[in-house]
């Protein structure tokens, strides 16, 4: 504490003094009691115990001065000064009465609501007497709100007229900008303005609300738990336990259904059911994990809820008597759940353990559900219509795109080209076709037969192609187990049954003489007996009857001649096998002709001399009509 001891110097830096004898620097007390009563003491002293240089005053002096009337000691006050002229805008400067309102606003578009409420705030600003319009901003609302009309002045009639504060009041309504506004009440200030000012304002009304609004706010669904159940107690003790069945699903009785498995997972925490599909590779199905998502069960339901719109709305226990729980999960026995009967045969060792421990159940055995596999069933073929070959027409039944029967390949490669022909006749008892010739042709490479008929003058029957290349099923076989006709099958003198037309072989060419003495082993002994006849009948001389010999027809003999003088002329002659394997290249029928452009083109190839008289004369006696020409005796002329 500093302090001057030295009275009549001022207190300025320097001239100061500090007392070094004062120990004590406490304030007084001020505070007592007396006779049991707090009362308070004046200080006379200041800190450091220096005496305070004051008037020392009684609290009665005090209380004295304090009552005194100033008129008495300063007189009658002075006439204050008239105030100054002061603007409205400074007067009213931040002065705006404020109203709560609302308007109807029309909702064609919804079949929700059909109108709106909007409520508003109308604010009057007193300084210029505009107005504005605000909406206060709901979240979320979807309508554009805040601030409607800006502030300005509005006019409230056709002549021009503004509103002013005097026109606004409580439970009126108020037209602006052709939207109707219904003034309801007014904030404190307004209320006080308006009624210092002479105003008598009508009652404050109930602002109203929007009936939309007010069905949104209500609770959609109040659920109560009951007291004698403890959920959570039950959450809490079994969460993540699932009791797990496999089971089965039999809709084989329906058209296209089929036996299909399932995993049902019943939660112990919240009685929920949930039933998964099981995938299996290229099952051809879509990966949906499940055939029911989880829920409860409903396993009785209450008489009037049989109706109830259980695929749109959530069922409740209102609808329901009884609900599904682990005690109608039993291995062994069938279960219903929304109109599918399933059949539970398995579960899990924590359900086996499960129902061992809370129902006693030790016994749950795995049923064999294991499909045993019916034996095949034999392909019976339809009966065959006569279309067609017959392993063609199997082929439909064996695939959705038929394909063609397998072919011998190498049977083709070894014997292409190679052609057994055949003269026949027809028996018939018809008379014109006892005189009839067919030539029968026999396809090495793949066994099928066509037959030809040679044009004669004058018959009466045009010739030409008698039966495409064909297989010929013999008479005596099935047509479950079709046998054809092969190469042993022909000989002089046999009958062969082509669908129903019997024809006898009567001669052969050349080349099956040489491929029936190379193939001996594939034909019977009255095969090879026939062709030894034949060559006999050939060797031996012409019979004579009476003397005479027995002159053959005038064209055969006359041929047979021409062939006998080519064939002891020609010296360098080609080989007829090459001759006649070029000839049936383009001889696709197999009938033994050719066109003639085709016979001298392949003369040309292999040099024949057919300038020469001889040639010509053979060309012209092998001719049959205008364009074909019979390669089978012409290339007998070229044979040694």
């Amino acid at each position: 504490m500093v302090s001057n001891p030295v009275h009549g110097l001022p207190f300025l830096p320097g001239t100061s003094f500090k007392d070094l004898t004062k120990t004590a620097f406490h304030r007084s007390q001020t505070l007592g009691y007396r006779n049991g009563y707090a009362v308070v003491r004046r200080p006379t002293v200041g800190i450091g115990g220096n005496r305070l240089q004051v008037n020392q005053l009684s609290q009665a002096d005090l209380d004295e001065l304090a009552n005194s009337i100033p008129i008495l000691t300063y007189g009658q006050p002075r006439q204050a000064p008239p105030a100054a002229f002061i603007p409205a805008h400074v007067a009213f400067d931040k002065k705006v009465l404020k109203f709560d309102a609302y308007f109807q606003e029309d909702v064609p578009m919804s079949t929700e609501e059909h109108y709106r409420i909007r409520q508003v705030h109308i604010y009057y600003y007193l300084e210029d007497d505009s107005m504005s319009v605000t909406e206060p901003v709901v979240e979320n609302s979807g309508i554009p709100q805040g601030k409607l009309i800006k502030r300005q002045r509005l006019s409230k009639n056709d002549r021009g007229d503004h509103y002013h504060w005097k026109d606004l009041n409580r439970g009126i309504n108020i037209t602006i900008y052709g939207k109707t506004f219904r003034i309801v009440d007014c904030d404190k200030f307004t209320q006080v303005f308006l009624e210092s000012q002479g105003i008598e304002l009508n009652p404050p009304e109930k602002m109203a609300l929007d009936p939309y609004t007010e069905l949104r706010k209500q609770p959609l669904r109040k659920y109560v738990t009951p007291k004698d159940f403890d959920q959570l107690k039950q959450f809490l003790t079994f969460d993540k336990q699932v009791l797990r069945f496999y089971a089965i699903w039999d809709d084989t009785d329906s058209m296209f259904g089929e036996c299909r498995t399932y995993i049902i997972h019943y939660y112990l925490m919240d009685d929920t059911v949930e039933i998964r599909e099981v995938h299996e590779r290229n099952d051809g199905r879509d990966p949906f994990p499940l055939l029911m998502n989880r829920q409860r069960m409903p396993k009785v339901l209450v008489e009037n809820a049989k109706n109830f719109p259980r695929c749109v709305l959530e069922i409740s226990d209102k609808e329901v008597l009884e609900w599904y729980t682990a005690k109608d999960f039993i291995v062994g026995k069938p279960l219903t759940i929304l109109g599918r009967t399933f059949f539970i045969y398995d579960c899990d060792p924590f359900t086996r353990q499960y129902y061992q421990e809370k129902f006693g159940v030790s016994d749950l055995p795995r049923i064999d559900m294991s499909k045993k596999e019916p034996p095949p069933m034999k392909q019976e073929l339809p009966p065959y219509n006569g279309f067609g070959l017959i392993e063609d027409s199997a082929q439909n039944c064996f695939a959705l795109i038929p394909k063609a029967p397998q072919k011998d390949v190498i049977k083709m490669l070894m014997n292409e080209n190679k052609v057994l022909r055949y003269l026949a006749t027809l028996e018939s008892p018809i008379p014109e076709d006892k005189d009839r010739q067919f030539v029968l042709s026999y396809f090495l490479a793949t066994d099928m037969i066509s037959i030809f008929e040679p044009p004669v003058r004058n018959s009466g029957i045009i010739g030409g192609k008698y039966l495409g290349k064909t297989k010929v099923i013999k008479p005596d076989s099935s047509v479950e187990n079709p046998v054809y006709y092969g190469p042993s099958d022909f000989f002089i003198g046999a009958v062969i049954d082509v669908f129903g037309h019997r024809f006898v072989i009567l001669d052969t060419d050349d080349y099956v003489l040489k491929y029936m003495e190379s193939n001996a082993a594939q034909y019977s002994p009255e095969a090879l007996l026939s062709i030894q006849n034949r060559i006999q009948k050939q060797e031996a001389p012409a019979p004579e009857l009476d003397g005479q010999r027995v002159e053959e027809e005038p064209g055969v003999q006359d041929m047979e001649a021409l062939i006998d003088t080519i064939q002891k002329q020609l010296k360098d002659r080609p080989c007829s096998d090459n001759i006649r394997e070029a000839f049936q290249i383009y001889d696709k029928e197999a009938s033994g002709y050719v066109d003639r452009e085709t016979f001298f083109k392949i003369c040309g190839s292999f040099q024949l001399p057919v300038d020469d008289s001889l040639i010509k004369e053979l060309i012209r006696m092998c001719s049959h009509g205008e364009d074909k020409i019979d390669y089978y005796n012409f290339v007998r002329a070229f044979s040694s």
